[in-house]
This record gives C-alpha cells, structure tokens and sequence, in this order.
C-alpha cells in the first residue's frame, strides 16, 4: 500500500457569493501532484477542535504541514508586532496540536515555509515575527521573481540529511517574512541564507522531522534536489507505515 500523507488545510478567505466556498478548506495543487509523484496517497485534513486531533493518527503515515498565513504569536507567549501578518488562531492550534501527537506517535513529519514555523513553535521554539526584528537579515526573502523559479542560494550543514538531499549550496525559491528565532529542543538548523536566516531544520535524533524554508512543490517538476524532499518522506513514511 503507497503511504498515506496528510496535508493540513488552508482556508479560503476571499469574500464570495458561493455558500459552500465560504472558509472552505483547501490543499495546494502543487503539494498533491508532488506527493503522488513520490508514490504517497495525499489526504488531506480540514482544521477542526484540537480534541479531535488522536482520531486523525491511525489515517496518515506521513504528513506536511505546509504554507499559509503566520502563526499566532500567543502560542510562543508574544504579542503581536506591528509587521504580523494575517493569523488564523483555529488552524495554528490545531496543526499545533497534530504535530504534538504525530511526533509522538512516531509519523514522518515534513515542513514547507509556514511549516516549518510551526513546527518549531510546536516542539517550543518562537519566531521573529517579522524579518525587521532580525538584526542579521538583510536578503530579500519575499521574492518578486515568479514563484516557481529560485531567488536565492542555500548553505547546508555538512553530514546533514538536507545536504544529502539536495546538495551543498542549493538555489531555492522564497516568499516568507518571519522566520526562526529560538530553535526548539530536539531539533538543529542544518542550513542557512547567506544572512543567517536559518532554511532548514531537521530532528536531532533521528530522521522523523526536515523542514524546509523554501517551496519546493513549486519547483520539483524542473528541480531534481527539490523532488528529492517529497521522495525522502516517502521513503520515511514507508519505514513508519
């Protein structure tokens, strides 16, 4: 059997005269295709009270918590800075929530931008809630140039996971104005922007969690090192299912 990979929904927002588009729950088109390229069966999961979260366990193998708005900074114990973005409250907690209890129930976990803010406010990290608050940053992290196509170079970490994945210095796409702060227990950034802004991190004691800064669904159809991210969670999925 593929593996199962769950992908935590968005919600559209848009004003519309549609009943049944009205905070509708959606998944990216690009997240699908890449996981069915990989061999994975995509499932995805509509925000819902965080009580319901342990009924969720037994349907995925894998997951992606991927990109969207950014995440409430109550749950890192701030508040709001003047250059916080749009906030959804009901899916933080419960994506919040999932990844508790995916990391615990042993799940293969995978970050995209958003992603991987969350998950590292999950484990007990915080975020720079803007990139002004980073003294170091000073690249452009929200790129203009069309969003499948590379803006900006990467370094990994030697003897990293994401350096066997997708090479020493990858050229990779980016449109994210907050970005990691405190890096949470149990995980290790193990790549950078030349300013230091971390891009990727990955669990320190085994291979469940990598999380990636960047969008790599949006660039794996011409990308080999970015189709290589979706092949690595199912190939973890697999050896979890």
């Amino acid at each position: 059997m593929r593996p199962r990979i769950a992908v935590p929904a968005d919600t559209i927002f848009d004003a519309t005269n549609v009943i049944n588009m009205r905070n509708a729950a959606f998944a990216p088109r690009p997240i699908i295709e890449a996981i069915v390229k990989s061999g994975g069966v995509p499932v995805i999961f509509p925000s819902v009270a965080p009580k319901y979260v342990k009924d969720y366990l037994d349907l995925f193998d894998g997951i992606i918590f991927v990109g969207g708005v950014d995440v409430d900074p109550t749950f890192y114990q701030q508040e709001p800075h003047q250059n916080l973005g749009a906030t959804y409250y009901k899916r933080d907690v419960f994506e919040i929530e999932l990844c508790k209890q995916a990391l615990a129930a042993g799940k293969a976990i995978m970050g995209i931008c958003r992603g991987m803010q969350l998950i590292n406010v999950a484990l007990g990290g915080s975020l720079y809630q803007d990139l002004s608050e980073d003294k170091k940053a000073y690249l452009k992290h929200s790129q203009v140039a069309p969003g499948n196509m590379p803006s900006h170079h990467v370094s990994t970490k030697e003897n990293s996971r994401i350096r066997q994945l997708v090479g020493e210095r990858p050229y990779v796409n980016s449109r994210h104005h907050q970005v990691l702060n405190q890096v949470a227990p149990g995980l290790v950034v193990s790549a950078w922007a030349d300013d230091q802004v971390p891009e990727a991190v990955e669990s320190l004691a085994s291979d469940q969690i990598l999380a990636v800064q960047w969008h790599p669904e949006n660039m794996y159809k011409h990308y080999d090192y970015s189709q290589a991210l979706f092949n690595d969670l199912i190939a973890r999925s697999q050896r979890a299912h």
